[in-house]
């Protein structure tokens, strides 16, 4: 549970600048730029000796948030990783694509260019629901880019035919809908996700951080006054990411994964529990599934600390051993 009173007093302005609030780890900032040229922006993990014997990894957050709510479980996991966090398109400091297109074969694309473009070395990676499954749409298309991967609840339904796109009927596209999308202050707006699910059980850290990065002053020629903000994320687009979910194909096409698999949800969850991940390890080549106790579906923002031990034991000894195929945009699913 989050202690409200200390945070909001210390609530520092949405910014785009990943090292403002003076927390742990620093952070570089990369552009990068997708094959339909959206605009996308990683963090790269500043690192004090040259990290020659560390191995790369890559952290994708879920819908709606951003690379910014990893800064906790970033910070408790061990030496020997060098870490990279992105902002999926639509999401954090990226950009929308133009046109606008919300199959989630543009997830995959965004993680094969910042693959290719900060030159990560056959990295292992870590994806949270949304994150997860963009991970293994991205495996699939370009079997052997990364060494493994460690999926937390990933968006992936057990059946090899990909649904329509539906809003109406899908409670999280309409209830996206229904998000208040504007705060009087970064302050009041953390006051807000901390006193409601399922906001309320995060990592206090983790919270201030997705309001910090997740939204952004709203703009003087848009009525704004210097301290109201607005998610980043639009509802709008949020909707179409729920809406586009289950019409993926990433189910069908688990045998061409080429890496080993850690499949993970928490105990009490309420979305992707042991028999889908069961049933997504019976189509992987490598997979392994875990249940990891006192979290739900949130676990890597409620319990960064927990979920790092589980993802440090899972990906520390995978060393990179050269790159996977060519680089190549996915083809739409």
């Amino acid at each position: 549970m989050v202690d409200g009173v200390g945070s909001l007093r210390s609530m520092a302005t949405p910014t785009t600048d990943r090292n403002a609030s003076d927390t742990e780890p620093a952070w570089t900032t990369e552009r990068v730029v997708a094959p339909d040229g959206t605009p996308l922006t990683a963090y790269r993990q500043a690192v004090d000796d040259d990290g020659s014997d560390a191995v790369d990894l890559l952290l994708v957050h879920a819908t709606g948030f951003c690379a910014a709510v990893f800064d906790p479980l970033v910070a408790a996991l061990p030496p020997g990783f060098r870490c990279v966090t992105l902002d999926l398109r639509f999401h954090g400091a990226s950009g929308r694509p133009d046109p606008l297109t919300y199959d989630w074969s543009g997830f995959a694309a965004d993680v094969l260019a910042c693959v290719d473009q900060l030159g990560l070395d056959h990295p292992v990676a870590f994806g949270h629901s949304c994150g997860g499954a963009s991970l293994i749409l991205a495996e699939e298309h370009r079997p052997g880019t990364f060494a493994a991967l460690y999926c937390f609840e990933p968006v992936i339904m057990p059946s090899d035919e990909p649904r329509p796109p539906e809003v109406e009927g899908n409670p999280l596209a309409t209830g996206a809908l229904r998000r208040r999308e504007s705060f009087a202050s970064a302050s009041d707006a953390f006051a807000n996700f901390s006193s409601k699910p399922p906001f309320d059980t995060l990592d206090t850290a983790a919270l201030r951080a997705y309001v910090e990065h997740g939204f952004e002053l709203i703009p003087a020629d848009e009525g704004g006054d210097g301290l109201a903000v607005r998610l980043r994320c639009r509802r709008e687009d949020e909707s179409q990411i729920y809406a586009h979910g289950g019409s993926h194909d990433a189910f069908a096409h688990l045998g061409s994964v080429a890496c080993p698999v850690t499949l993970v949800c928490g105990a009490t969850t309420d979305a992707f529990g042991p028999d889908v991940l069961a049933a997504d390890a019976a189509r992987l080549p490598q997979a392994s599934v875990q249940v990891l106790d006192g979290m739900g579906h949130f676990g890597p923002l409620e319990a960064p600390a927990t979920v790092a031990r589980s993802v440090a034991a899972a990906l520390a000894g995978h060393r990179p051993s050269g790159r996977g195929g060519a680089a190549t945009a996915p083809p739409s699913s």
